[in-house]
C-alpha cells in the first residue's frame, strides 16, 4: 500500500489514471524474496472476487514464474463471493460445485466468518490474503486477522481505495517487527 493507504491496483487501475504503476519503480530482488519467503510460509490463499478473477486469469498461464508460479496456481486458494459464479461446474454427478477453474480454487459464499473460523483453526502454516481490500477490511471487522503485513510503498497517490476505511471499532494492535528495504519499501508487521 502507499504511504496515504492505498491498495489500489499497482497497474493498470483506470481509475487512478497516469498514477497507475506505483509500485513498479521499487520491484528489485529484495522485494520479489521476501514475497517468495511469504508465499512459501503459507499453505492457503484467501481471496476476495476482484483479486481472484485478476489473479486467476494471469497465474495459470504466465510464463517463467518458476516455483514462485508453480506455488500460486498450486495452493489452496479460497474465494470469499457472494457474486462469483461457478459457470455450471458439476461434481460430476451432476449437482452444483463450488469449486472455480483456476486450479485448487473453492468458493465460500455462505457464512465467511464461520467457514474462515474453521479454516484457521486446521494445521498447517499461515493463510496469505493478497491484496481484497473489501474482504480484508471484512476479515478486520470479525476479528479473523491474527497477523498485520504491510508493505508500505514510499508514495503518496492523494487518490485510490484507501485499506483502512471507516471502520465500526478501534482496533489496537501490537507491533511485531519493521522491515525497511533498501528501495525505500518498509513492511511493518503488527499482530492482533
Amino acid at each position: 500500500m502507499t504511504v496515504d493507504g492505498v491498495y489500489e491496483a499497482p497497474g493498470g487501475e483506470k481509475s487512478l489514471g497516469e498514477r497507475s504503476g506505483w509500485t513498479f519503480p521499487y520491484a528489485n530482488e529484495e522485494m520479489m524474496k521476501f514475497k517468495h519467503d511469504e508465499l512459501f510460509s503459507s499453505d492457503a490463499l484467501l481471496l476476495g472476487r476482484v483479486t481472484y478473477e485478476g489473479f486467476a486469469a494471469a497465474w495459470p498461464t504466465m510464463q517463467g514464474a518458476g516455483d514462485f508460479g508453480e506455488r500460486m496456481n498450486g495452493l489452496p486458494k479460497y474465494v470469499v463471493s457472494k457474486t462469483l459464479g461457478t459457470a455450471g461446474a458439476t461434481d460430476g454427478a451432476g449437482a452444483a460445485s463450488n469449486a472455480l477453474a483456476w486450479n485448487n480454487s473453492r468458493v465460500i459464499s455462505g457464512n465467511f466468518v464461520e467457514e474462515i473460523a474453521k479454516l484457521k483453526n486446521e494445521p498447517g502454516q499461515d493463510i496469505l490474503v493478497y491484496g481484497s481490500g473489501t474482504l480484508f477490511r471484512s476479515l478486520l471487522e470479525n476479528d479473523l486477522v491474527d497477523e498485520y503485513r504491510l508493505m508500505v510503498f514510499p508514495v503518496i497517490l492523494g487518490v485510490g481505495k484507501k485499506l483502512f476505511g471507516d471502520l465500526p471499532h478501534k482496533k489496537e494492535l501490537k507491533f511485531k517487527e519493521v522491515k525497511p528495504f533498501e528501495s525505500g519499501i518498509v513492511v511493518v508487521t503488527y499482530t492482533k
